[in-house]
């Protein structure tokens, strides 16, 4: 009915909505009509579906299969059109070996159904599709047959009946034996209790063939069959160490003074027992291994459907049902002491005791509440009051321990605010420049800054103002007795309460005595490498004048001598000796011109380089490649030597340490200042070890710039080559230093 009132009130709808249409535009009206007209057979036609009778034989008499066979109903029903007429027959199969019960089980139902078109025969365990095969020519013929819950071992051996198909179910038997034993691993004998039945029998059978191939030492108690009394008799003698696999199917028409559930409960309760049908489950057992009825009875619902809906069982393959998953009993893990962790992943836990707050979360849950938000409500007012206590106390001893830290450090402490203007001095500060406290902060110590760094510095507070960055400047500063002092003073953003920036705070400490000794170093470095210089001048002089001279002389006169020889064996060896004593003349005069080139005395630094470069090329078998452009034609001699100098240094390094055959050497300039280059594609190195090392050749080449106020800079990767740059400015810049400031 649910089905029909839903499309007539669909066509109800399309009516109104085609009236409409009609209403305006009217040439349309007998195309309206039409529609209207079919949209009403339609949905008289969909009223009026005939009905599907399905006839369900169940093989036993448990009633609580109701719930199963509801869920095989609804799944039915939800797709197919049609309505769907259930008859359910509870079969009994366990008195099937009782003479003449099954025939008048089968004269029964052919009373009843006789005269009734059947549609599909559903038949629930095995033994209900025996018995459906079996009568299926007196009862209904040619009706479909499908069956739910049947095992695939009971229809191995034998051809599928023509007309049926069905779900089968896994009946895990081995996954509950391995579950006992998994669980009760100190256990030795196995008692197989079974019932009357065809199918317990069958399944008895089955059990022990699985226990004995799975440990064939296990002692197995066969209990097949017994009465109540006799059974719980036998059990209450069994040995200890004993696991229980139960396995019965309850005759409820018989009304037994114990029946199965409570058997079941009671042997429970003396030994651990599992059970292999899921309606277990609940009474005593620990636990098994089971599928999961919803899906099995979905599956044969969709299966029943399809059928219906004009399929035939030819056409339609056996499903297999879903899988078994272990399952076990909450309550008798704790009776007999088995710990969660020894199941086996994914297993299925019911009737897990809920703890006392999830028994009454739902009844004392909202008073709870209530009293909970008034309960944080008083603490947070009264925390509120004591946290503004606390922070109150906490401002006036943090702010008297800054000041007891501010004035106790020996740096110049200052403070400001978000505009820049000083609002904080420490007493070391006011006692550095010996300014009347009386005056004020505001901007009065600018008066103590040297006017040569007053711009600098401002420019300085003004870019970090911008950025609100931490920074640091190096500046003179006038101290109360009138002497200039060099300061290193480092800031440092503040933020207040909200986190927004409030201004500066900073430390200012005396460097002068740092400047000092560097530039002595400075000075001290100058003077080793003048007297390097000096001492290299004289040695290239010695070299020329002399040596050379010398050499010069012993050659010229080898020559005469292997001349007046006339051809003598001797005239080789004079003349061996000469050409050798040439080549000592020629490295002796190289070594000079290294010592000391006087082409960068008289033709300037391009053409010393240029012919340095040559020189290096011949020497070393290399290629040197140099280039200039813009260099002016005069340079302080210092510069130039300084220049002069850091070109071989890096050559010979790159030589040396490169492994690279080419390299370039590129001198440049302008007004201002002059670049030197100096390039290779070697092996490269690490510089920041390189600079923690301090080899000797880089310390060299570092002082010589420093010393003429230039800048050295090394670029090198591993792998990708070296480059040295050196900018040396031209226009000296006037700074006084701190020894004049000393002085002052």
């Amino acid at each position: 009915m649910r089905e029909k009132t839903a499309v007539v009130g669909t066509a109800s709808q399309s009516g109104g909505l085609l009236g409409t249409k009609c209403l305006v535009r009217p040439w349309s009206f007998i195309f309206c009509v039409f529609l209207l007209a079919a949209s009403a057979h339609l949905s008289f036609a969909a009223g009026t579906l005939p009905r599907k009778a399905v006839l369900v034989l169940y093989s036993f008499t448990d009633r609580k299969a109701q719930e199963d066979l509801e869920i095989l109903k609804s799944a039915t029903r939800s797709h197919v059109s049609a309505p769907v007429d259930f008859h359910v027959e509870y079969l009994g199969s366990a008195r099937f070996d009782a003479p003449g019960y099954e025939k008048a089980v089968t004269e029964s139902l052919a009373s009843v159904y006789g005269g009734k078109k059947i549609d599909l025969v559903i038949a629930v365990f095995y033994p209900a599709l025996r018995f459906a095969v079996d009568h299926r020519q007196e009862l209904f013929p040619d009706t479909p047959i499908i069956f739910s819950t049947v095992p695939p071992r009971r229809l191995e051996g034998q051809k599928l009946w023509p007309g049926v198909t069905g779900v089968t179910m896994d009946v895990d038997l081995q996954g509950t034996i391995d579950l006992a034993f998994r669980l009760q691993p100190s256990a030795r004998n196995a008692a197989v209790i079974v019932g009357r039945a065809e199918t317990d029998r069958y399944w008895g059978a089955v059990i022990n063939q699985d226990l004995r191939r799975h440990q064939p030492k296990l002692n197995i108690i066969d209990l097949p069959g017994l009465a109540t009394d006799q059974l719980l008799k036998q059990v209450s003698a069994l040995p200890p160490g004993t696991v229980v696999f139960f396995q019965s199917i309850p005759d409820e028409e018989a009304q037994p003074v114990i029946g199965t559930s409570e058997i079941v409960s009671t042997i429970a309760q003396r030994l651990p027992t599992y059970c292999f049908v899921n309606r277990c489950l609940g009474h005593g057992v620990i636990g098994g291994s089971y599928p999961d009825p919803v899906e099995q009875e979905t599956d044969a619902g969709n299966l029943a459907a399809r059928i219906l809906s004009g399929e035939t069982p030819e056409n339609i393959p056996v499903v297999n049902g879903p899988p078994a998953l272990v399952h076990v009993d909450w309550r008798q893990l704790r009776h007999w002491k088995i710990r969660e962790s020894a199941l086996p992943l994914g297993t299925l836990i019911s009737y897990r005791e809920l703890t006392p707050w999830e028994r009454y979360a739902k009844y004392g849950g909202a008073v709870l509440l209530l009293i909970l938000l008034q309960v944080m409500l008083i603490i947070g007012l009264l925390w509120q009051r004591v946290r503004n206590r606390k922070t109150d106390r906490r401002l006036r001893e943090s702010e008297e321990r800054f000041r007891l830290m501010a004035n106790t450090t020996p740096s110049l402490v200052w403070m400001s605010d978000r505009e820049g203007t000083v609002t904080y001095m420490n007493d070391q500060r006011i006692n550095f420049t010996g300014r009347d406290l009386a005056t004020g902060y505001e901007d009065a110590w600018s008066a103590f800054v040297h006017p040569d760094d007053l711009q600098s510095v401002q420019a300085a507070n003004k870019h970090a103002l911008e950025h609100q960055r931490q920074f640091s400047k190096e500046y003179r500063l006038r101290r109360h007795d009138g002497v200039y002092r060099w300061m290193l003073d480092i800031a440092a953003p503040r933020l207040n309460g909200d986190g927004l920036f409030a201004g500066f705070v900073g430390s200012a400490a005396d460097i002068t005595d740092q400047k000092l000794a560097q530039e002595a170093l400075e000075k001290i470095g100058g003077k080793l490498i003048e007297a390097q210089e000096e001492e290299r001048s004289r040695i290239a002089r010695e070299l020329h004048d002399d040596i050379c001279q010398r050499l010069a002389l012993l050659s010229m006169e080898l020559e005469q001598a292997n001349r007046g020889s006339n051809g003598s064996s001797g005239s080789q060896k004079i003349e061996d000796i000469r050409r050798h004593c040439a080549q000592i003349a020629g490295d002796v005069q190289a070594l000079s011109h290294k010592l000391h080139s006087s082409k960068l005395e008289y033709l300037g630094l391009a053409a010393a380089i240029r012919s340095f470069c040559r020189e290096f090329s011949q020497q070393h078998e290399v290629n040197v490649q140099f280039g200039d452009e813009d260099v002016p034609s005069f340079l302080p001699h210092d510069v130039s030597l300084s220049l002069f100098r850091v070109t071989q240094e890096a050559l010979q390094n790159a030589m040396k340490h490169s492994g690279a055959r080419h390299f370039s050497v590129i001198l440049g300039g302008s007004a201002n200042e002059i670049r030197l280059e100096v390039n290779d594609r070697g092996v490269g190195f690490d510089v920041e070890r390189a600079k923690l090392d301090r080899g000797l050749g880089l310390v060299s080449m570092q002082e010589r710039v420093h010393l003429v106020h230039g800048t050295f800079t090394i670029e090198s990767t591993e792998n990708g080559g070296t480059k040295i740059m050196v900018r040396v400015p031209l226009v000296a810049e006037v700074k006084a230093s701190a020894t004049d400031a000393e002085s002052a």
